[in-house]
């Protein structure tokens, strides 16, 4: 019997890992400060979003995650006291409630780990006393420290989903580019060997069964239909 999807996930591996050496840079804004400009532009097949080549006033050049509507010649600011433009990075407590941010701190300092996906965002909600509601895009409601950062906007690239594929084979290549398992079998198949939708085999499972091996009737007492 085969390992169902959900704990191969779990137990992590190579097929469900994408390799340090595909990735260009590290998106990490915690050692930048100052004024920049927008030079250009870069594509990143590894990652669904566009980053942009910013040069700041001290001669320092990097890699951000671009906000969608910006262009060559923008201004961006890291600093406490930014204004609040798209791909600007500021705390939280700085940020007005409403506006849309991208590439969150979960901690001071970490550079950004949350919202970085093309066309993602998050609201701010409120600002507390515990902290800074904010509304990610699963619709989750978190309170995050307000002296974490976060850049303004949302990340370009909404449209990239928006262009049929046509084919099998440029999806393959597509999914191969972020290392993402494709394509997936269903459960059925892979689990319990039938075909056309239907099992092949029974389908009750023991009630002491890992949590990622319990599909179909769990304990069951009795299966199919009842006999007059």
């Amino acid at each position: 019997m085969k390992t169902p999807i959900q704990q191969r996930f779990g137990k992590g591996g190579p097929a469900f890992k994408r390799p340090s050496h595909r990735f260009k840079v590290k998106l990490d804004y915690s050692n930048l400060e100052g004024k920049g400009y927008v030079e250009d532009f870069v594509e990143a097949t590894e990652r669904t979003g566009v980053l942009m080549k910013v040069k700041f006033e001290n001669n320092t050049e990097a890699l951000m995650l671009a906000p969608r509507g910006i262009s060559t010649g923008s201004v961006i600011e890291i600093s406490e006291n930014a204004k609040p433009t798209p791909g600007s990075v500021l705390p939280l407590e700085k940020i007005p409630d409403g506006t849309e941010i991208y590439n969150i701190e979960i901690t001071p300092g970490d550079g950004g780990k949350l919202v970085r996906a093309a066309g993602t965002a998050a609201y701010v909600i409120a600002h507390e006393k515990d902290g800074v509601k904010v509304m990610l895009p699963s619709k989750q409601i978190r309170i995050f420290n307000p002296k974490c950062r976060a850049q303004i906007g949302r990340v370009a690239g909404s449209g990239r989903d928006e262009a049929p594929l046509m084919k099998a084979g440029k999806n393959y290549y597509r999914m191969r580019a972020l290392n993402r398992m494709w394509p997936k079998n269903r459960l059925v198949k892979t689990k319990f060997g039938g075909k056309e939708h239907h099992r092949g085999k029974s389908s009750c499972v023991s009630r002491n069964a890992p949590p990622g091996a319990k599909h179909g009737h769990i304990a069951a007492r009795r299966v199919g239909r009842r006999k007059r």
